[in-house]
């Protein structure tokens, strides 16, 4: 099968033909039809998240068909865990100290084929076209997982507006609250993209909003807007950091966390925010501003992404 690998961190992925894998009892093989790129892959590649499998396969927005059943089924980040830990048995299994990655520890979807475990799977619904559905396996499960931590705040702040983010604006005026989108400075067509997909108010992360923010989720990697977040938020508000990777962020003084203010981080998924997920867009179909790619074009759309060029999110086009 062809397949594009990361053979070094910080190098280019490799288009390589290697062996179709095989699937274990407890996996299922999938005809890959797209996969979405995500901000991870890019920390990946880059060499920022230091321990990948190599070679890999990245990628792990996956959407294709179950060669056994027909069927067709989405591959999240989240992979493998070990069931038994303490984290596991407790509902916290994205916390498994011995849990496995797609596309960064397992190989993913940037190839015609992969593999995984089918207890890690979600049924797609019908009513997505598979390039429709592969932003939501990462960018609206992980987003979801953010949206749930800051209850039933009323005025949200997004800092950075990307694949996550327009997910999490549909919902959001679905559920009557306002979001304030925040960009890079000048970033006039990130802005406009981001009241097209429903944003009260947008701007420069340098601006502040026109209301006090009851809670901030920050997308974009820069520790830098945890600080800026704090400052524009009410009493009692929360940060949450979406992110994988972040730069570090600076000292503050206290007074900006004093209050009650929190800051707390999300790190992966659980199967449990999936089924949430996807029972709360059964009836909310999610749109999602989309670039196409043909997976040969992969380090394309990888350094679209890095650039801040691309608006919405990159899919690898397979089959």
């Amino acid at each position: 099968m062809q397949a594009m690998v990361l053979r070094a961190a910080g190098s280019p992925l490799e288009r390589s033909e290697v062996p179709v894998p095989p699937a274990a009892a407890d996996q299922v093989l999938l005809r890959v039809e797209c996969c979405a790129v995500c901000r991870t892959d890019l920390h990946v590649v880059d060499g920022e998240l230091r321990h990948p499998k190599l070679p890999l396969i990245p990628g792990h927005q996956v959407v294709g068909i179950d060669e056994s059943s027909n069927t067709r089924l989405g591959v999240p980040w989240l992979g493998w865990t070990c069931g038994v830990c303490s984290y596991c048995r407790s509902g916290r299994e994205n916390l498994c100290d011995q849990a496995k990655f797609t596309g960064y520890t397992l190989d993913g979807g940037y190839a015609q084929y992969a593999v995984a475990d089918r207890r890690f799977c979600f049924a797609v619904p019908d009513t997505y076209s598979a390039e429709e559905a592969a932003p939501l396996l990462c960018a609206g499960l992980i987003g979801f997982r953010a949206w749930r931590m800051i209850g039933d705040a009323a005025r949200i702040g997004f800092y950075g507006f990307g694949s996550a983010a327009q997910i999490l604006a549909q919902i959001a005026r679905a559920d009557g609250r306002e979001v304030f989108a925040f960009t890079r400075d000048g970033d006039l067509a990130a802005q406009q993209f981001a009241r097209e997909m429903g944003a009260a108010w947008a701007g420069g992360s340098g601006t502040p909003p026109p209301e006090p923010l009851d809670a901030a989720i920050l997308f974009a990697p820069d520790g830098t807007l945890v600080v800026t977040a704090l400052r524009n938020l009410v009493k009692g508000g929360t940060v949450v950091c979406a992110g994988i990777h972040m730069s570090d962020i600076p000292s503050f003084p206290y007074e900006l966390l004093w209050n009650e203010r929190t800051i707390r981080s999300v790190a992966n998924l659980t199967r449990a925010d999936g089924e949430q997920f996807f029972g709360r867009i059964a009836s909310l179909h999610i749109d999602t501003r989309r670039t196409v790619y043909p997976l040969a074009d992969a380090n394309e759309a990888l350094a679209d992404l890095r650039s801040g060029k691309l608006m919405g999110t990159a899919v690898l086009a397979v089959s």
